[in-house]
């Protein structure tokens, strides 16, 4: 149902800790609910609102005007949005973008999302900062707040919960052929768009494969790397994928992880993970390449992380610190050919500073691997 800003029907976000914040419906009229989190992108809301490791959440946005700039197929990270609902203070219905399909309006109505606006973002956030990330509910179709906030109560919680084989692929596709090129074998927990395309660019062969594919499956196309990809949920719930990794690990294949995937690498190493109490979502957090002393501008989305103090130079050592809280960020392990990412190198929304990662990661290959670089790598 399609209505106009004045005629917007009443909408309500209710917290699990008593919270509730009235504003307008916006997208699909209905109700959903999640962890609530926010993002601190000025830009880029579609490739947030696609990407498969905000599955489960309700996304709130930051930055004030959302939707001024449409929405359209480039921009996506997935074939649909992956957020459970959108929240936001200053929604547009009319966008200016010659490149724009429709509306976002328009396209959170034939998604079915629900969100909310006219909602003030900037104290919810401070709110969250300090209570920590919590399930809440967004509702166009029941008003009650008591009734809402038990809804929000009663929600699943993220921690424990298995969500990587709701997003990834159900069957194997190449994303990319080369001739000639590097052969990588990306099991899917829920990659993004652009990190396929990340490869491509760079003259590789890439392979797509389920999560739970396995490994002997794709070791039969003899690949000359392996990446684990990014995903939703938690990854202390995933026990096979997380053997799956040590399978992969006792191949001597050049492994890459990033995010969900970094996350696994590390606990299929014994080192240990955690629940963060306010997760790292935005495009514009500082990490320190700890081998160069290089600051590079970061797109983060993950609301787990690897235990510091759990790490041991006789496993991995770490490369990559957050700035803001000492959080780690990357990891080249000890034992095998291996580095992982907590962040997200191939951006999508975010600045392009640490696309160097990808072409580590086939400098690793050709070492190993003893193969040629193709003519066409590229690290832009």
């Amino acid at each position: 149902m399609s209505f106009l800003f004045s005629d917007a029907p009443p909408c309500t976000l209710a917290l699990s800790d008593g919270t509730v914040v009235t504003g307008t419906a916006i997208g699909h009229r209905g109700e959903t609910g999640g962890e609530l989190c926010f993002n601190t992108s000025m830009t880029g809301y579609q490739e947030i609102m696609t990407d498969p490791s905000y599955y489960g959440q309700l996304m709130m946005m930051t930055y004030p005007h959302i939707g001024n700039y449409g929405a359209m197929d480039i921009d996506m990270e997935a074939d649909r949005p992956m957020i459970a609902g959108l929240v936001v203070r200053s929604f547009t219905h009319r966008y200016s973008n010659r490149l724009a399909d429709e509306s976002l309006q328009s396209f959170m109505e034939r998604h079915e999302l629900v969100g909310i606006s006219g909602v003030d973002t900037r104290r919810l956030v401070r709110h969250i900062r300090s209570e920590g990330v919590m399930n809440a509910i967004i509702s166009s179709v029941e008003q009650d707040p008591a009734i809402l906030v038990e809804k929000a109560r009663a929600w699943p919680s993220m921690e424990g919960l298995e969500l990587a084989s709701r997003v990834g692929a159900t069957e194997v596709f190449d994303a990319h052929v080369q001739e000639g090129g590097p052969r990588i074998a990306v099991f899917d927990f829920g990659v993004k768009r652009n990190i396929l395309r990340s490869f491509a660019d760079r003259g590789c062969s890439v392979r797509v494969y389920p999560g739970a594919t396995p490994l002997a499956e794709a070791m039969a196309w003899d690949p000359d790397g392996l990446f684990f990809s990014n995903g939703p949920g938690d990854p202390r719930a995933m026990p096979e994928a997380i053997s799956r990794v040590a399978d992969a690990i006792a191949t001597g294949r050049p492994i890459f992880g990033i995010c969900l995937g970094h996350q696994l690498m590390a606990l299929a190493e014994g080192l240990d993970v955690y629940k963060m109490r306010v997760g790292h979502r935005g495009a514009n957090h500082p990490v320190q390449d700890l081998r160069s002393g290089t600051v590079e501008v970061t797109t983060q989305n993950h609301g787990f992380a690897v235990a510091a103090n759990t790490l041991d130079p006789d496993v991995a050592t770490l490369s990559h610190q957050n700035l803001n809280d000492d959080s780690v960020e990357g990891l080249r392990f000890t034992r095998f050919p291996g580095m992982s990412q907590q962040y997200h190198p191939e951006a999508s929304p975010g600045p392009h500073d640490s696309r160097y990662l990808f072409d580590e990661f086939l400098e690793m290959i050709y070492e190993h691997r003893a193969i040629d670089a193709p003519i066409s790598v590229s690290s832009s």
